[in-house]
């Protein structure tokens, strides 16, 4: 046999043995990525448990976490398409969308939710004996808000900002588990936490120290937050859930949402959502993070006030769910 016929019975041996192979084996994966949050914070851990799971069951994706700041650099990335998944607060998502970001005007119109996640109770941490009692006692204070560029920092801007002391207060822009260090060593005088409870770093703070939590919900009526912002929502953080506090927070939330890019195809939105909430990825999600405690095909559509994804929208009203008309984006 010549070198050349050799060549040609090798090619037809790969053609033969490439014909009988399925063809998603052929197929090069594509790669998404999903933008979630600082180190040992909850989004992280939600964007690495379904990046991991989605990558493991559905051919021809991979997922990969990205580390973030947190929710409003999520929706950035998004809405530039330098992420196709992400984590975002539904406050965030919707003043995005409608430009009405702290001093920015840019409309992200890109960013469509997916699903709900769970609930971001606000959490105002001070000391036992600080003197602050009430939010207005706030004023000349260092308070710690989170991380520049998170969703926690852009709420408490929100909050305090709407009762006249964001720029009565000394803000400092540092996440919470170096806020929790500073409050123990007083160098703040208080914390302002946005995330589900119990949360690792409130758990921090009330290890070492006799902490209050205060009353944010009567303020946040009040000064007209709620009724300004619509993606807020009234709740309470119940006694016992932190050492040393024996009593009921009355406090308000926002909702941290699953929310994908305008360009990410229906068919992998549908099939993504569909993986995570079946029965065995909600059960695989509270092994990644008990809040996903909150995860369900009832509630998913719970705090979204901006459109969903086209993906979304078939797989929930498969699933027998009624959308509003802002969630239908018409």
């Amino acid at each position: 046999m010549t070198r050349t016929s050799r060549l040609f019975t090798i090619l037809a041996f790969l053609a033969a043995v490439a014909a009988l192979m399925p063809a998603d084996t052929l197929a090069a994966k594509t790669r998404l990525g999903f933008s979630g949050g600082p180190e040992g914070g909850t989004f992280q851990y939600f964007s690495n448990g379904i990046a991991v799971r989605l990558t493991k069951d559905l051919p021809n994706i991979e997922v990969f976490n990205m580390a973030s700041a947190g929710s409003v650099e999520n929706v950035r990335r998004i809405n530039s398409g330098d992420a196709d998944f992400g984590i975002s607060y539904s406050g965030d998502t919707y003043l995005a969308r409608n430009g009405r970001l702290p001093r920015d005007d840019t409309k992200y119109v890109h960013v469509l939710a997916v699903a709900y996640l769970y609930g971001a109770p606000a959490h105002l941490i001070v000391l036992e004996g600080s003197g602050i009692d009430k939010i207005s006692d706030l004023a000349g204070r260092r308070i710690a808000v989170g991380g520049a560029g998170s969703g926690a920092a852009a709420a408490a801007q929100r909050f305090f900002g709407n009762l006249g002391l964001w720029d009565k207060m000394k803000v400092d822009f540092i996440g919470y588990s170096k806020a929790a260090g500073a409050l123990d060593r007083e160098l703040i005088d208080a914390m302002w936490v946005f995330a589900g409870f119990p949360n690792s770093s409130v758990i921090q703070a009330a290890a070492n120290n006799k902490i209050k939590i205060l009353d944010t919900r009567e303020a946040a009526e009040k000064g007209g937050v709620l009724e300004q912002f619509p993606f807020y929502a009234p709740v309470t953080i119940p006694a016992g859930t932190y050492s040393g506090v024996d009593y009921d927070v009355k406090t308000f939330q926002d909702s941290a949402l699953w929310v994908a890019g305008e360009n990410v195809p229906p068919d992998v939105v549908y099939n993504s959502v569909s993986d995570i909430f079946a029965p065995a990825g909600l059960s695989y999600m509270v092994k990644v993070k008990s809040t996903a405690k909150a995860m369900s095909v009832k509630g998913a559509l719970t705090g979204i006030v901006t459109p969903l994804h086209e993906g979304a929208i078939t797989f929930w009203k498969e699933k027998g769910l009624t959308l509003t008309k802002e969630q239908r984006g018409h």
